[in-house]
């Protein structure tokens, strides 16, 4: 593959204040978008994929985040095809002279799987739930940013669903020193939060006392989490997993309508997504701010 870097924003004034609360409007916008007709199912490679490029490079724009694109080729599972697509980050620096360095990467998938003959594959839930999540606690982060001690980039994977292909290609090519990356923080499904309120986590004794850390954040009427110190699971934290960081693993379960057609908006739990959101908003930014000692644990 090749290596291109492009498309750096250091962004200045003029830009519209970081909102202070993840809200279901927002939520809705961000997935009723992704998850257009006109978008086609946000296959790699296309157009289409190229215009939520621009999409996300403009959310994180518009509230004042540093973006960075990473370029890069993937083969396709179908027909072997080599495309170009990407990688979109924003960067959010912590405030403490030593502790900035450490990076906690938070990640979600934007791609799905395209046109199968005239049906769209819409995936509302997988993964423009996870995406929407990700521009909503980005944006909650950036307003407190003065609390950081820990650098935050938020990463949005390309090609995920062709492979992991898109956090393989970050991991192979860090924007920082890979050693300086201590905890990935993944959410890939986050719209169908079930009557129960079971947000599983895997992962989480990946690092010290994470276990305990995810048992303690959440408050019961809101949330009910499933934490799991090993079963790291299948989407792009893997990647970091398999480098020797440490991760974390969100979803809120399986449901008929994965990979099919049917996976769209009206199917989701919004309010429930927003509850899923905050908590893993609460999880990032208390290891964020905190001096909690981050080391990778070997599970299962």
């Amino acid at each position: 593959m090749k290596f291109f870097l492009f498309l750096l924003f250091m962004l200045t004034t003029g830009f519209a204040q970081s909102q202070q609360e993840i809200t279901e409007a927002e939520l809705t916008q961000h997935i009723e978008f992704l998850t257009a007709e006109e978008l086609k199912g946000r296959y790699p490679g296309t157009p289409e994929n190229d215009s939520i490029v621009n999409y996300l490079v403009d959310d994180f724009s518009k509230n004042e985040i540093s973006v960075l694109v990473q370029e890069f080729e993937a083969q396709m599972r179908k027909d072997s095809f080599i495309v170009k697509t990407y990688n979109v980050l924003g960067l959010v620096e912590g405030n403490d002279s030593i502790l900035k360095d450490e990076v906690i990467v938070l990640g979600a998938h934007y791609d799905h799987l395209g046109m199968k003959g005239d049906s769209i594959y819409h995936g509302a839930d997988d993964n423009a739930s996870g995406i929407a999540a990700l521009l909503e606690i980005a944006e909650k982060v950036k307003a407190h940013q003065n609390e950081l001690k820990r650098s935050i980039i938020f990463i949005a994977f390309g090609a995920e669903e062709q492979g992991l292909l898109g956090s393989q290609f970050f991991v192979e090519n860090p924007i920082v020193p890979i050693d300086q990356i201590k905890l990935m923080m993944n959410m890939d499904m986050l719209g169908h939060l079930n009557k129960e309120k079971h947000l599983y986590m895997g992962g989480a004794g990946t690092f010290p006392d994470g276990v305990e850390l995810m048992k303690s954040l959440v408050n019961s009427d809101e949330l009910n989490p499933i934490v799991h110190a090993g079963g790291v699971g299948g989407s792009d934290h893997i990647s970091f997993y398999r480098k020797g960081i440490s991760v974390v693993g969100f979803h809120t379960g399986g449901h008929d309508h994965y990979h099919q057609p049917s996976d769209t908006i009206e199917y989701l739990n919004i309010p429930g997504e927003v509850k899923a959101a905050n908590y893993i908003y609460q999880a990032l930014i208390e290891i964020a701010t905190s001096e909690r000692e981050l080391e990778f644990i070997e599970q299962d």
